[in-house]
């Protein structure tokens, strides 16, 4: 355990991680294989991720991949080799835009070089259409890669534009943003359905001979073949349930992908959340929509896990006392839940990662979305403990913190509660934070449109923080002292203010929902900490030392009450659907950037060469065959490459091309 190494290949602003299955030997033989063919289900969606995150995807990665292990010749020059980094990201971010920033990725080779060993491969190993020339494929693919005015942004959430005519996400075709929000609005009628479907989730939208019409995800139609190989593992899962309720769930979900009924799976999503038995549990399907700028378009994903036993401990701490929770919080009674329904977090360890939680993935998780079933039934909440273990490892000692930290007795209370603090405000954040609260009668779910992913993050991020500073934190056993809470508060605002911005280049603004969030949350009680004694020092400030800006918190008491205060807001906005105070919200304080700071921030950053990106190679889980053919066992191997994985993969689980 002691020699297992975190740390893998590293390319342009990446670093790739391994992590451990721990307890992965202790699972019975039956768990061992439920998790295989779950896992072989969470592998076969990877193509329905880079299909739907841009339309030519697909064919370039097979395209880069077919050059990448055919090219006979120097594979040494500059240009092979800002090939190879170019196709690294493209695996990394299933597609050819920033998995976080969304911008298009520049090539570091030319077009003549492109074309030219498109050439001096093998025509038949080419991705060709029937009739299509070496050439003519060049022709197509240049533009989509070369061009910066071609495609540029993935999703587009830049105020007063097209959203969908800009982004270019595959979930549209040839249809406006205004066109969309009027299809679906008139779908969701006066509003009077009190189990509304998540309209729009898993369909293409298309014009048709000058009508709008929807295409559904299912086996019989748009990415069928990725998902008939999905079903398949299902079953076989299903047979290896570790009970009659965890194989009714599964079976209800292959209902849902034969038939793309929303119903059905909001039914499936009913029966997954009463489903707590068994220590393996799995997220397979048409989930997020952080993808779409309109918030409706669900992106492929999968995820399988096993519970954490001795971590869970915490999170059930949590959720036992849920009800405490919301009838203690900051906001408005009328936007509380008077009873809280079926709230079960757990902390797991991955065992496989997929479509959109691959290579890139999430820390914690909080399902189902839809706000009727959340309200009626609960939520199901995970905090992936081994993913965590491998950031926290692997950022030991790299001198993140002494670089940007105020000073040596902050840098200590960090070094002392923080990695404490992250995981406990994970926990918060996806199991009370996202379950909290509740919509006034006939307000839409989707009223906050384009901003509703970062308003819906900023609410589950700011009830975290409110109860991080709770004395019933202590009392509970989940923090060690009353200062504790402290280190959080700190390394929250300063990543919010200042250090997110390594992620962002030169130029651009903030889009992504989470970096929106944190901003928001940062700056305006940046804005709102003067002291509220004339004279007196701010909550918090920006202060300037050696040339180097560093943010200083004098009062974290009244931090907390600037936060109460925020989240009051931002649950109002939510509860009642006010559009309008989203957004002002949103473009006053969580977008632009200053471009003074953000120099002086990547410059400080670049020293420590650093990557800002993190992201992971899965550990291979290998059969063993008895004489007959049954699997007696699987094993684990930690020591594919990444690409061996992402070559494999594209040969054994490519289903779209």
């Amino acid at each position: 355990m002691q020699s297992f190494n975190y740390r893998d290949e590293r390319f342009a602003d990446l670093q790739l991680l391994r992590y451990r299955l721990p307890g992965f030997r202790q699972l019975t033989l039956r768990q061992k294989r439920l998790v295989y063919y779950l896992a072989q289900a969470t592998l076969y969606g990877r193509d329905i991720t880079f299909d739907q995150y841009g339309r030519y995807n697909l064919l370039i990665r097979r395209t880069l991949e077919t050059v990448y292990t055919d090219l006979c010749v120097n594979r040494q020059t500059a240009d092979f080799q800002a090939l190879e980094v170019y196709l690294k990201r493209v695996w990394f971010s299933n597609g050819i835009h920033h998995h976080y920033g969304c911008e298009k990725f520049v090539p570091g080779f030319t077009k003549d070089y492109f074309r030219n060993v498109l050439h001096q491969v093998d025509a038949r190993r080419l991705p060709l259409a029937d009739g299509q020339t070496v050439d003519a494929l060049c022709d197509l693919l240049e533009p989509v890669i070369f061009d910066p005015a071609v495609l540029p942004k993935r999703v587009n959430k830049a105020d007063g534009e097209d959203l969908v005519a800009t982004s270019a996400c595959n979930f549209y075709d040839g249809v406006t943003q205004q066109e969309a929000e009027e299809y679906y609005a008139a779908m969701k009628g006066d509003g009077s359905d009190p189990e509304p479907p998540s309209y729009g989730l898993n369909t293409t939208l298309m014009k048709r001979d000058g009508r709008l019409c929807e295409e559904a995800w299912t086996v019989d139609s748009r990415y069928g073949n990725a998902l008939r190989h999905i079903v398949y593992w299902l079953e076989r899962a299903a047979q290896e349930a570790e009970n009659e309720a965890q194989r009714d769930v599964i079976l209800r979900l292959v209902d849902y992908y034969r038939t793309g009924d929303l119903r059905t799976f909001d039914d499936y999503s009913v029966r997954w959340l009463s489903c707590l038995d068994g220590r393996v549990d799995f997220i397979n399907g048409f989930i997020e929509v952080y993808g779409d700028p309109l918030g409706l378009k669900g992106s492929w994903e999968g995820l399988v896990e096993y519970i954490d036993e001795d971590a869970t401990q915490r999170t059930r701490t949590i959720a036992r006392h849920a009800q405490w929770f919301e009838d203690h919080s900051p906001v408005d009674p009328r936007f509380r839940k008077p009873v809280v329904k079926g709230v079960s977090a757990n902390v797991i360890c991955a065992a496989m990662l997929g479509g959109e939680e691959y290579p890139s993935t999430a820390i914690g998780i909080n399902l189902p979305n839809a706000d009727w079933i959340r309200a009626r039934h609960g939520s199901k909440s995970i905090t992936i403990s081994n993913i965590t273990e491998a950031y926290n490892k692997a950022a030991h000692g790299n001198g993140f913190r002494e670089e940007f930290v105020d000073d040596k007795a902050t840098l200590a209370m960090i070094e002392r509660y923080g990695d404490l603090c992250d995981d406990l405000h994970t926990d918060l954040h996806e199991c009370l934070g996202h379950g909290s609260g509740q919509l006034l009668p006939g307000v839409d779910p989707d009223a906050l449109k384009a901003y509703g992913n970062t308003i819906e993050e900023a609410r589950a991020d700011l009830f975290g923080l409110y109860y991080m500073a709770d004395e019933k934190l202590v009392e509970l056993h989940l923090l060690p002292d009353g200062e504790a809470y402290r280190s959080h508060y700190y390394t929250y605002m300063m990543n919010g203010l200042m250090t997110q911005l390594i992620r962002i280049t030169p130029g651009n603004q903030i889009e992504e929902a989470h970096m929106r969030n944190r901003a928001l949350i940062a700056r305006w009680c940046l804005a709102h900490a003067d002291s509220p004694q004339e004279g007196g020092e701010p909550a918090m400030s920006l202060v300037k030392r050696d040339g180097k800006t560093y943010l200083h918190i004098s009062d974290y008491e009244r931090l907390r009450q600037l936060i109460a205060q925020l989240l009051a807001e931002v649950q109002r906005i939510k509860s009642e659907g006010d559009y309008e105070a989203a957004r002002r919200l949103v473009e006053d304080y969580a977008v632009h950037i200053d471009p003074v700071l953000h120099e002086e921030v990547l410059e400080r950053y670049q020293k420590l060469d650093l990557a800002p990106y993190k992201g992971f190679i899965n550990p291979q889980l290998i059969p063993v065959l008895d004489a007959s053919g049954e699997i007696m066992d699987v094993d684990v191997s930690y020591s594919e490459s990444y690409s061996h994985q992402m070559l494999r993969y594209s040969q054994e689980y490519g289903t779209l091309i």
